[in-house]
């Protein structure tokens, strides 16, 4: 079975709670939950995008929040919870789930949710992700939108320019000690299949060449040109090559680089958004969002 959403596991975390009268830990709860919706130890271990948290445990916090808000369960002390008399009451009228919607019977919820304008992350009474999910997601799909147009403009700029980056992009990422002046785009004259070199230390005894691919997103680089460059390694007595294009490289690509004694990176359109993303070329911080939480460390006494 999937990992439910937060809104499926509410009933099933309250009628956890609601059969015992004494309070039960956070990680008993999970225990029980898991055994009675039989959910699988391979969906167990799915993490958040973020990789900070297992999903099962994350989408029981917030079933647990919302639950709390409504007053159908209480927290007594950290790490534990218990059903509270309003709790039972709502199990003994035999509801066969519980979501935002019934959740709204309750006053005290209704509050909390207008204070918190929880209303504009979600509004589906069947939403699958919890609000940290949808925080992930949105920002995934702005760095997939983010990588589409880093391509796009790539393309649109001249060969030259595009050699330039490519150097940039793997100093920024510590080849040549990340210092700017172990790099250098070579031209496209006399350049023997090869557009930059990165120098690894300072005497140049180790040396990455690269080469630049500008091309239509559509069409793919060809077989012969991956071979080509190989080639070209050989005769600069080079053993380290990046072949980069805006486009893609077909399997046949992969599977030739495997076999020849060269070590030879292909880096396809996708893969090289990411990388200016991640290390920041060409891109620039716009807004900063933090998300706090508790610091149970403060809270003791």
């Amino acid at each position: 079975m999937s990992v439910p959403s937060f809104q499926q596991l509410m009933l099933p975390a309250l009628q956890t709670v609601g059969r015992r009268y004494d309070e039960i830990s956070i990680a008993g709860l999970e225990d029980e939950v898991v055994k009675a919706l039989g959910i699988s130890s391979e969906a167990r271990k799915i993490m958040l995008p973020s990789g900070n948290q297992r999903l099962i445990a994350n989408r029981l916090n917030w079933a647990r929040s919302y639950l709390s808000k409504a007053g159908l369960i209480e927290l007594p002390r950290r790490g534990y919870c218990r059903a509270t008399d309003r709790g039972r009451k709502l199990l003994a009228e035999g509801v066969s789930e519980i979501d935002l919607g019934l959740l709204g019977r309750y006053p005290e919820f209704v509050a909390w949710r207008s204070q918190t304008k929880a209303s504009e992350v979600e509004e589906e009474p069947r939403v699958q992700e919890g609000p940290e999910e949808l925080i992930a997601s949105s920002f995934e799909l702005l760095n997939s939108e983010l990588a589409r147009e880093i391509v796009e403009r790539v393309h649109s700029f001249s060969p030259s320019f595009f050699e330039h980056l490519i150097v940039d992009l793997l100093v920024r990422m510590g080849y040549g000690g990340g210092r700017t002046e172990m790099g250098r785009a070579l031209g496209r004259v006399g350049d023997g299949g090869v557009d930059g070199v990165i120098r690894e230390d300072e005497l140049g005894l180790d040396v990455v060449y690269v080469q630049a691919k500008r091309l239509d997103p559509q069409n793919g680089v060809p077989l012969c040109e991956v071979r080509d460059f190989v080639g070209g390694l050989e005769g600069h007595r080079a053993t380290k090559g990046v072949l980069v294009t805006t486009s893609y490289f077909p399997s046949t690509a992969y599977d030739f680089i495997t076999r020849v004694s060269k070590r030879v990176v292909l880096i396809d359109g996708q893969e090289l958004a990411n990388l200016m993303i991640r290390h920041r070329v060409g891109v620039r911080v716009k807004d900063v969002y933090e998300i706090r939480k508790i610091d149970e460390n403060y809270f003791v006494e």
